[in-house]
């Protein structure tokens, strides 16, 4: 009877395959990340090994998932190595690995107070090089029962159009709304345009009995909060 050949010795798989049969054989957690890696890229080239050329890679996101995530495809095709295609697929378990994350915190959670915000907020804008400006809508039990991106702008800023705003809110039901928007500068301090368009959303949501409960500043580790600083 045939042998399964992930049983074979590692020595004797070739170095391209070493991380594919790993896998099959310790399971995906005991898988380092430049063998995760390399299992996306693939094959190797004349100079590099799909492991080698992972680890280079990691190397130059200063071996953080996080930097690597936010890689574009023309970056990554910078490397010798690295075409179109692995690029893309590179590019691809990325965001799935995001969306994995963000919704883990997205299923109806509870808001209550700026850390449980953040939580639902931190997976969509953290790591966005661009700015957006979100808006969480929540039931009268301080549930989130929808997140939606209301513009997305360049890193000099973003246009809110408060009409859409309520429009939705009152589509959903929604009694309370977080705003929330990022700060690809990692600068944590609101600007005059971000308190004035927390005043402007506020006093119109007020004419619908809608409560605005807070505005998030999002950076990649932290966040500044409008309710917490008595801004709001």
């Amino acid at each position: 009877m045939e042998k399964n050949p992930v049983s074979f010795s590692i020595k004797t798989w070739a170095d391209d395959d070493k991380p594919r049969r790993k896998l099959m054989v310790k399971g995906r957690t005991g898988l380092s990340d430049a063998e995760l890696l390399a299992i996306l890229i693939g094959s190797g080239s004349r100079e590099d090994t799909a492991l080698s050329l992972a680890r280079k890679i990691l190397k130059n996101s200063d071996d953080s998932l996080t930097l690597l995530g936010k890689m574009s495809v023309a970056k990554l095709m910078k490397f010798k190595g690295i075409g179109e295609a692995k690029a893309v697929t590179i590019a691809a378990a990325m965001e799935i690995g995001r969306r994995r994350r963000e919704e883990t915190v997205t299923e109806l959670r509870c808001i209550k107070g700026s850390a449980d915000a953040f939580a639902v907020l931190e997976p969509v804008l953290s790591e966005l090089q661009h700015e957006e400006f979100w808006i969480l809508y929540l039931n009268n039990a301080n549930k989130v029962i929808h997140k939606s991106q209301l513009s997305k702008g360049g890193i000099t800023g973003t246009l809110v159009d408060v009409r859409l705003v309520l429009k939705e809110a009152l589509e959903l039901g929604a009694v309370g709304i977080i705003l929330a928007h990022n700060h690809p500068s990692g600068a944590l301090k609101p600007s005059e345009a971000d308190k004035a368009i927390t005043k402007k959303l506020k006093k119109a949501a007020e004419m619908l009995d809608i409560k605005v409960l807070d505005h998030l500043i999002v950076t990649e580790k932290s966040f500044f909060s409008f309710a917490d600083q008595h801004l709001i």
